[in-house]
């Protein structure tokens, strides 16, 4: 069983950045894979967000493997497809599956989400800053009390029980 983890770039490349760290130092979640799915506009960020998620994953003695992809602005149909199509594949495998919503714009957010309603998932992280003055920086220069990284699926199962 591989652990893969699928994110979404959004405005705040740090956003991205900092909730796969918390992840990973938080929750000790060091995924073999990582999907990075970016609409057009934010494209261009896509290199820097991939080069800095190989760093956190090395110093944490992993090594992973960085997918970038690229959907239509807005397009959350398309996203929603995608996203599906990727999660099935890793769940029909056995895999354990993360996605993360933090840094994720809402109409990719949203196609990530809704088909999350047909395969159940391990984790839908989101790292949760209880303000955003300050928050464009390093994970570890953003003060820890400030910071809650919240695992929805997580605390879905708990009410459920």
């Amino acid at each position: 069983m591989a652990r893969r983890y699928m994110t979404i770039l959004g405005r705040s490349c740090w956003a991205l950045v900092n909730a796969y760290y918390a992840a990973v130092r938080q929750k000790g979640y060091l995924p073999e894979t990582v999907a990075i799915f970016a609409e057009a506009g934010m494209a261009q960020e896509l290199e820097t967000v991939s080069d800095a998620i190989a760093t956190i994953s090395e110093k944490y003695g992993g090594t992973t493997e960085v997918t970038n992809l690229t959907v239509r602005e807005g397009d959350f149909i398309e996203a929603g497809k995608t996203i599906f199509s990727m999660i099935r594949s890793w769940k029909d495998a056995g895999d354990e599956v993360a996605v993360d919503i933090t840094s994720g714009r809402k109409a990719l957010v949203v196609g990530a989400i809704t088909p999350l309603c047909r395969i159940e998932v391990d984790h839908i992280f989101y790292l949760q800053i209880d303000e955003i003055e300050g928050a464009s920086k390093p994970f570890m220069m953003i003060p820890l009390g400030r910071q809650k990284l919240r695992d929805f699926a997580e605390e879905a199962r708990g009410h459920r029980e």
